[in-house]
């Protein structure tokens, strides 16, 4: 069965910040994710996944060839573009 509380949780003052839950204390407090990885914030989430980068390539061989290489995504980066459901290959 499952219960729907349509009224938030009762405060003793209405100013009163909200407490967190055990699971964002165990963040905190581990700066681990249960999965585990490390707790990003956007900003820091943004900075990791800039240093997915695209390059194109010559060789010495051949100047006038050129080829994409795409640097190997971090596993937090690759879960980041799963969620997003963007293949950082195909950009």
């Amino acid at each position: 069965m499952m219960t729907i509380r349509l009224s938030p949780p009762a405060r003793a003052s209405i100013g009163a910040a909200a407490q967190p839950s055990p699971a964002a204390l165990r963040k905190r407090a581990g700066k681990l994710t249960p999965e585990p990885g490390p707790v990003h914030s956007f900003q820091s989430l943004l900075r990791d996944l800039a240093t997915c980068t695209l390059n194109w390539v010559t060789t010495t061989l051949n100047q006038a060839y050129s080829f994409p290489l795409v640097t190997t995504p971090t596993s937090v980066q690759t879960r980041a573009f799963a969620l997003l459901g963007v293949d950082p290959l195909s950009l």
